[in-house]
């Protein structure tokens, strides 16, 4: 027969506290998840510092594709005078594919440790993870201007990548949550707008230095540029992302486990978790914390993976980054061959960054004019993309450069103004909690299977054709894969997600409060 005894007097150890002795911050819920804002912060500072960040990032970007950094490999003309090398090409004395090996080398690193620093904000102030990379990212620089031969300079590289995974995944989220609420695409704007800003600065900033000073000077200047935001990561008080747990959590924790009221108990935290105090032999080691660590980040990825909408805008921004990176490497080199422009470069480079900057800010203001949704950013990508692959493939079919240069800035200008709305998209689509994850498996994607194979693939194409206009309309013609795609997010269940962490960690709170922490029943069999 089983019967139940009577409740024993509770110990020392095991007393629930009274509901009003505990922290004050369990008899307000929604206090408990929003941090107090340091003393430096406003919005409009934390968007300046990233935009400045961002605009830092690119310009490495531009300054080590310039004539003046990257310089050329020494060459004999027919009547045997030599001419010495310039540049890290010229110093290293590297082929083209080393040389096209260091351009791309960044982009190790940054498919690395973009998860790894997606998955690392759940358990560290994500604040303190930018000013990590940052660091990393400045001592990376400086190790370029450094470097003694290819290897040196290709690691160094490697990490830049490394250091710009922190931010990129970061960054994004952080506008997300500080921006006005009906000024939150244009924030993203501004904040993109600062990549073909900072490439053009970039082609400018390394010529200028290369060529009047060293180019080793270039990157030591980006390293001393970048310093200070590297530094402000680690000296200022941090800002808290929505949807991951803030620092009054971690405090209030803190305040019952060193209570003598409550000892060898479980007590959920405001997340839906279990702290449970151990001993030596029940403590989780670094295997066993690395093991929850691989675990969260494959719940979490398989959530992304599941989610529809996340997919159908992920699989858009590919398409439309595979034609993106096609015309930024051979764009210029078409244009040569098709119209025999006299400067490429210059013609192409021009439009892009007028075109990006414009665009990229006219996407973020129309986009928060019309409501700023996961149903009209759709609609906003996919007629955009629509109306700007129709451009882009007229103005390769025309015979005039003038109708070419005319066309090809219009189709520019509506391909540039999708950039606020997918980004809004994978911001919004998730739970504010896996933003970080959001965004950097975004940007694996658009790399991996977009850009980075795109120009081997238009090489061998031209190989086999001959004949670059054919070749640039079959690349262009992606672009209307990339606006289908995105027709297609229109009609899919597209809840805004942003709120629903907030309301799970308040019903959590509000459910801890009223359950008692502590219930011990003891069954006997007589």
């Amino acid at each position: 027969m089983i019967m139940a005894q009577p409740l024993q007097s509770p110990s020392k150890f095991s007393r629930v506290p009274n509901p009003n002795s505990l922290p004050p911050m369990t008899k307000n819920p929604k206090a408990a998840i929003s941090a107090p804002k340091p003393s430096w912060f406003s919005p409009e500072r934390l968007l300046l510092i990233l935009c400045l960040v961002n605009l830092i990032n690119y310009i490495d970007r531009g300054a080590i594709a310039s004539n003046g950094v990257n310089g050329s490999i020494g060459i004999c003309d027919e009547s045997g005078i030599c001419h010495a090398g310039t540049g890290i090409q010229g110093d290293f004395k590297l082929n083209n594919f080393q040389d096209g090996v260091l351009s791309s080398a960044f982009m190790v690193g940054l498919l690395v440790a973009s998860p790894i620093f997606a998955s690392l904000a759940k358990s560290h102030n994500p604040f303190r993870l930018i000013g990590v990379g940052l660091s990393i990212w400045t001592f990376a620089t400086a190790g370029c201007g450094s470097s003694f031969n290819f290897w040196s300079i290709a690691i160094c590289r490697m990490l830049v990548g490394v250091g710009e995974a922190s931010f990129i995944s970061l960054a994004a989220p952080f506008i997300d949550d500080h921006a006005p609420a009906d000024q939150k695409s244009a924030w993203l704007a501004m904040f993109y707008m600062c990549i073909p800003t900072g490439v053009a600065i970039g082609y400018v900033y390394g010529g200028f230095v290369g060529e009047s000073i060293n180019w080793r000077c270039a990157f030591w200047g980006e390293a001393l540029l970048m310093l200070p935001f590297a530094v402000l990561g680690f000296s200022v008080k941090p800002l808290q992302l929505k949807g991951l747990p803030p620092p009054e959590s971690t405090e209030f924790l803190e305040s019952i486990e060193t209570s003598p009221l409550i000892e060898e108990s479980e007590i959920p935290n405001i997340n839906g978790r279990v702290k449970v105090d151990c001993d030596e032999t029940s403590c989780s080691c670094p295997t066993t914390k690395f093991l929850d660590q691989v675990s969260s980040f494959s719940k979490d990825l398989k959530v992304l993976l599941l989610d529809k909408v996340y997919i159908v805008n992920v699989l858009g921004y590919v398409s439309y980054n595979f034609v993106i990176g096609t015309y930024s490497y051979w764009g210029p080199k078409a244009g040569y061959n098709i119209y025999h422009m006299s400067n490429p470069d210059l013609m192409f480079g021009g439009i892009t960054i007028l075109c990006g900057i414009l665009g990229t800010l006219t996407g973020g203001l129309v986009l928060d004019a019309v409501g700023a949704t996961i149903h009209n950013a759709f609609k906003l990508l996919a007629g955009a993309t629509m109306l700007g692959a129709i451009f882009c493939f007229s103005a390769f079919c025309a015979k005039s450069l003038h109708i070419f240069v005319v066309f090809f800035s219009l189709g520019e200008l509506l391909l540039f103004s999708t950039q606020a709305p997918v980004n809004y998209v994978s911001l919004r689509c998730v739970k504010p909690g896996l933003r970080p994850l959001s965004m950097a498996i975004s940007t694996l994607s658009i790399h991996i299977f977009g850009d980075v194979p795109s120009s081997p693939l238009v090489g061998i194409i031209q190989d086999y054709v001959h004949n670059w206009r054919e070749t640039t309309l079959i690349f262009t013609s992606v672009y209307f894969v990339a606006s289908g795609i995105w027709f297609i997010g229109i009609f899919l269940n597209s809840a805004d997600k942003f709120e629903e962490d907030d309301e799970e960690e308040v019903s959590t709170l509000v459910q801890a409060n009223k359950e008692p922490l502590l219930e011990e029943h003891h069954l006997r069999k007589d």
